[in-house]
């Protein structure tokens, strides 16, 4: 909320919650928000839901790290929308995916921004539907998935 300057009205708003759900997850009257209005919280702000639980001092630290890489810098300035809505989970992820294989170039950074991309829209899909009549069977459907991915 700093980062970007809100008041919980502006939080509510860009995230779609009532301010009374807002304010009851900063005063800790929430104690377990569902994972639907985490997700929707994390998408307002511009942040993974991962983050909503870290230090924001690490948070900062690590997010200039990331995007003091060159090569990262080269790739924000060449697809800004590519990283829109990245927080810092989404660059540790890219830095994990990409610095094992080598140096990190654009096209490998690239390629593994996206593929972060596909993954977090599918993940929120998920959790939305896990949170519907439908989790039994989307439940049975990943497990049976699971298995299958498991024994080969």
């Amino acid at each position: 909320m700093v980062r970007l300057d809100l008041t919980v009205e502006g939080v509510a708003r860009r995230s779609g919650l009532d301010e009374r759900t807002v304010k009851g997850i900063l005063s800790g009257g929430n104690s377990k928000p569902h994972a639907h209005t985490l997700h929707q919280l994390a998408a307002g702000l511009g942040v993974s839901t991962d983050e909503l639980f870290q230090s924001p001092a690490t948070i900062s630290r690590r997010q200039g790290d990331h995007k003091t890489d060159p090569v990262v810098k080269q790739c924000i300035r060449a697809r800004p929308k590519l990283f829109a809505k990245w927080a810092d989970a989404d660059f540790d992820e890219l830095f994990r995916r990409v610095g094992t294989g080598g140096a990190l170039t654009a096209e490998k950074a690239i390629h593994a921004a996206e593929a972060i991309n596909r993954h977090r829209v599918l993940h929120n899909k998920l959790s939305r539907l896990l949170e519907t009549d439908h989790a039994p069977v989307v439940t049975g459907i990943l497990n049976l998935l699971y298995k299958q991915v498991k024994i080969s």
